[in-house]
């Protein structure tokens, strides 16, 4: 399905879910969709017209209203990060879309991890992590830690000074220490000061909709 938005549209070009209403379109469902396997596409711009709202398409977000709001938010197009760090079982790692800058002086990235997750403590508590964006390439690395968040038996894989296992070949990285952590609902807002980072050219992994692809630039 095309669905053109405002002045450009972001199409994805690749394999769908089964079931097109029942689209995973949040943090959360960025994960459900890699654990499925979901393939990539190629993510493209193209030109098209402001298609205006009826009155009767606006809703409450609500519980009777949950997946049109999950849908809604999915339109937003997101990169996709690995987020690792150092619990008490050792290196933990999480595939995460809610990654956002928010200051350069200081220094501050943001993420929220839900506290759904069996591994939502871990993240929760870090004094330290580490912010891995994903190249288009990276699907499977991705994929993994959407599935297993124990398992770091991967090539290249390093431990920063202050002990957070660090991925290899992503597009950029942050190397975090907690600043902050405020409520979200049923997630948390995790807010890092950035120590060191790194980046690389490339082409980053998409998610929108869900869908992963790539973005194409104008």
């Amino acid at each position: 399905m095309r669905r053109k938005l405002g002045i450009v549209a972001g199409l994805v070009e690749g394999r769908g879910l089964a079931n097109p209403r029942r689209r995973p379109s949040s943090g959360v469902a960025a994960q459900m969709a890699l654990r499925q396997g979901i393939g990539t596409g190629k993510v493209r711009a193209m030109e098209g017209s402001f298609l205006p709202m009826a009155d009767g398409d606006s809703f409450i977000p609500g519980p009777a209203t949950e997946r049109r709001f999950r849908d809604a938010l999915g339109l937003f197009a997101t990169g996709v990060t690995v987020v690792t760090t150092r619990g008490a079982r050792g290196p933990v790692g999480i595939t995460a879309n809610s990654f956002a800058s928010l200051s350069l002086d200081p220094p501050l990235v943001l993420w929220s991890p839900a506290r759904a997750s069996r591994r939502f403590a871990a993240f929760a508590s870090a004094q330290h992590y580490a912010i891995h964006v994903l190249g288009e390439e990276q699907f499977a690395l991705g994929r993994h830690f959407a599935r297993e968040g124990l398992d770091f038996d991967l090539p290249g894989v390093a431990c920063n000074p202050e002990g957070v296992p660090l991925l290899t070949e992503c597009l950029a990285r942050f190397e975090c220490r907690r600043h902050a952590v405020h409520d979200g609902g049923d997630h948390a807002i995790v807010v890092g000061e950035v120590l060191r980072a790194a980046a690389r050219e490339g082409t980053p992994l998409v998610f929108s909709a869900g869908h992963y692809g790539r973005f194409t630039p104008r």
